[in-house]
């Protein structure tokens, strides 16, 4: 099969290539996905790029933890009628050495997600991180009808499936930007309110926009920033989640008695550690929202694997 993999960590141009490697074949509780789209997300780049100084945790990696394509083979132990099966893959790369940045990737059967015939192969392939990383986030609280949301950078790939899962849940949804082609993602995905963070006030914008009642789920980009905005915005009992950094070094400092008051939960979400349970869960309700059609990334540009370090 053709490949794209790094022998070292470093710049794209610097350390990824497009070769022949060996075909994949599954074991035991495993299949063979022919792919046809794979996903990038930040942490394949962190990755190749030994972000917060962790080295290669293999000799050789094929990058990349989403993809969608079709099941051709599978191990013992799966079900011959998966052969043929369109899926959505997540977590392909995660303790092993190659993702889905090839022709064919190997993964255990549970992270092969059936995926619906009215689903595009490159919605598929944005599913996996984004998506899964979203869904916890939301929902690990609890039920979202008529509850209200505000998604911390709502353009981002994380932010933007945030705000598609909200609205496919019954929520209320705002969402903040740094400019208008990003109010316009945040809007296309169904945000109810778009707040420029840059020219508002998002706080005072938010409780006026929720009548003084505030928001019940933040989902946010960069809570060591965003703390006050967290606390001034959040409802009664509200609850905020943080999935990302811009830093490793970066430090959380809650102002404690508002949150006292307020009753606040403080959340964390790294996909690669969610419970079972809970990946299960977000598997077969990403997998509804995407057949519902109320699924629809943004999706910025797609690349041939020859040109993944222009992807990178």
């Amino acid at each position: 099969m053709r490949a794209a993999f790094y022998e070292r960590q470093g710049t794209a141009k610097d350390v990824l290539m497009v070769r022949e490697l060996p075909d994949p074949e599954p074991e035991a509780g495993e299949v063979r996905v022919r792919v046809v789209a794979s996903g990038i997300n930040p942490s394949d780049i962190k990755t190749r790029t030994g972000f917060g100084g962790k080295a290669m945790p293999f000799p050789r990696i094929v990058p990349h933890q989403d993809g969608a394509g079709v099941i051709d083979a599978v191990g013992p132990g799966v079900l011959a009628s998966r052969v043929g099966e369109r899926v959505w893959i997540y977590m392909a790369q995660w303790g092993r050495a190659q993702g889905t940045a090839a022709e064919f990737v190997v993964v255990p059967s549970v992270q092969a997600v059936k995926l619906a015939d009215n689903v595009s192969f490159e919605i598929g392939a944005s599913l996996g991180v984004p998506a899964m990383t979203a869904h916890r986030c939301l929902f690990a609280d609890g039920d979202l009808r008529g509850k209200r949301v505000l998604v911390q950078g709502g353009a981002g790939a994380v932010g933007n499936a945030a705000i598609l899962l909200a609205k496919w849940a019954g929520a209320w949804v705002a969402a903040t930007v740094s400019r208008e082609e990003q109010a316009e993602v945040a809007r296309a995905a169904g945000a109810d309110f778009v707040v420029n963070r840059h020219e508002e006030d998002v706080a005072q914008t938010v409780r006026s926009a929720t009548g003084g009642h505030g928001v019940d789920r933040i989902v946010d980009v960069d809570i060591s920033a965003n703390i006050d905005v967290a606390v001034a915005c959040l409802a009664r009992d509200g609850v905020v989640t943080a999935y990302s950094t811009e830093t490793p070094q970066a430090m959380l400092t809650i102002p404690f008695f508002p949150a006292l008051l307020g009753g606040f939960s403080f959340r964390f979400v790294y996909v690669y550690s969610m419970p079972q349970e809970a990946m299960r869960q977000a598997s077969e309700e990403i997998s509804a929202c995407a057949a519902s059609g109320a699924y629809a990334p943004r999706i910025a540009q797609t690349y041939a694997l020859d040109e993944l370090v222009e992807a990178h």
